[in-house]
């Protein structure tokens, strides 16, 4: 047997009507289009104290790794990396300072709550209980947090441009727009948002790097070189504080990471899945297997040293070119492998700028905000008709951003919940896991 015939049989090819040539314009396109998280995992994972070469090159790895792991044992396109979102929870919340609303964990201990969040996630995928867990929550609170932590996203873009600025008046104000960074990144904005317009691939990644290109005329952004020796791994490997996770007893961030991992998994695969024609008869064959390389890509992504791993939505580019099979996800794999090799561009497009007492990222803020966006668009979803399920989905995307902690929206979205629809006589429309959660995001606030 021929090695063709080999790709063949494994992927099995014929029978999904495509060919060699389709899944490696299908992987290249994929990766093309979920390739910012390269430079902006660093950015955003050094607030919370960890090195960014070895960041970036964990982030690589473990993208790799996940990606493969999904073709060879579900045989889907469908490409994963770090999650957004999951990032700023971990650097923002969980190892964010006290002062500024964080718990002021560890990173160490961050990573050990992401390994344990991942191992949990994979105990549900061998009992294939994780689709019984996804029904007992509100659609509404599910898209509510997505939107909110869009939102969030979208608000520290803005900052990292120095488009918005503190107030101590009114918290915000606008920043100076005539300023080097903001003109950067409201550039860098426009330029992506017309790529977009016109549907071109990889728009995102090809809006960062003009951004970037941009920035080396006016000061903001110093060169450094292109190609290099990948950074050492040694500052995050094996570095997750598993035993200090649990001491410290950080059962609701615990939970937070798995939910956010469970729901970016879920929804990704269904609408990816059923854009690909890979839904039938309702249900998605090899969910089980898709939602355990997940798992584990989370476990092997936090001990390499970066935040939860998940399927990217961006796949469905690399489907809209013809890929149908795993085989596309060998292809993305090798671009991660390569993109190690280009540190210096990650640290010049991810590098900060200081003004005024200030830390900017104007390069990856225009990135950040077009993410925002489009976590926000499944607020269509929500029921806005029916106080019960909106005054929950309300409160929940809009505390998010207000107070920079993705903990505090979930937490008064699933209480105000509960009260409602018991208030309101509806209390059997609420699964009793809703209810048990909700008491004890209560305690928390209690004995907080």
């Amino acid at each position: 047997m021929s090695i063709l015939e080999g790709i063949d049989r494994l992927f099995r090819l014929r029978e999904n009507g495509t060919t060699i040539g389709r899944e490696a314009l299908g992987g290249t396109s994929t990766f093309m289009t979920m390739s910012y998280i390269i430079f902006v995992q660093p950015a955003i994972l050094s607030k919370a104290g960890m090195d960014p070469g070895a960041v970036m090159t964990a982030t690589c790895l473990a993208s790799a790794l996940a990606t493969v792991l999904t073709g060879l044992l579900a045989r889907y396109p469908i490409a994963q990396a770090p999650a957004m979102g999951h990032n700023f929870f971990f650097a923002y919340t969980v190892c964010g300072a006290a002062a500024a609303g964080g718990l002021g964990h560890s990173w160490q201990v961050a990573l050990g709550a992401v390994v344990v969040s991942g191992l949990l996630f994979v105990v549900l995928s061998l009992l294939g209980v994780w689709e019984k867990l996804v029904a007992v929550i509100p659609d509404s609170l599910k898209y509510a947090i997505a939107a909110g932590i869009g939102l969030l996203i979208a608000f520290i873009g803005l900052q990292y441009g120095g488009l918005v600025v503190a107030n101590p008046g009114a918290l915000v104000q606008l920043g100076d727009l005539s300023g080097r960074p903001a003109l950067m990144a409201l550039a860098g904005l426009a330029l992506t948002a017309v790529l977009m317009a016109l549907k071109v691939p990889g728009a995102i990644l090809l809006g960062i790097v003009a951004t970037a290109l941009l920035g080396l005329p006016l000061g903001v952004v110093k060169y450094q070189g292109l190609v290099s020796n990948p950074p050492s791994l040694a500052p995050t490997f094996l570095q997750a504080d598993v035993l200090g996770a649990l001491k410290t007893g950080l059962v609701t961030v615990v939970f937070i990471f798995f939910l956010l991992d469970v729901f970016d998994a879920v929804g990704t695969l269904i609408g990816v899945g059923g854009q690909a024609g890979f839904i039938k008869n309702g249900r998605l064959p090899r969910a089980n297997q898709a939602m355990m390389a997940d798992a584990l890509g989370t476990v092997g992504g936090a001990l390499l040293g970066t935040s939860t791993v998940s399927s990217y939505v961006e796949s469905a580019a690399g489907i809209s070119q013809g890929a149908r099979t795993g085989l596309a996800n060998m292809f993305t794999s090798v671009f991660f492998l390569l993109a190690l090799f280009f540190s210096p561009a990650a640290r010049m497009i991810g590098g900060e700028y200081a003004l005024d007492g200030r830390v900017l990222h104007p390069a990856i803020a225009p990135a950040l905000i077009v993410v925002g966006y489009f976590m926000m668009k499944c607020v269509t979803f929500i029921r806005w008709d029916e106080p019960t399920e909106a005054l929950p989905a309300f409160l929940t995307l809009l505390l998010m951003p207000l107070t920079l902690n993705i903990t505090e929206g979930i937490s008064v979205g699933f209480i105000s919940y509960a009260l409602l629809k018991l208030v309101s006589g509806r209390g059997r429309e609420v699964h009793a896991m809703v209810y048990v959660i909700s008491v004890l995001f209560v305690l928390r606030y209690l004995f907080a």
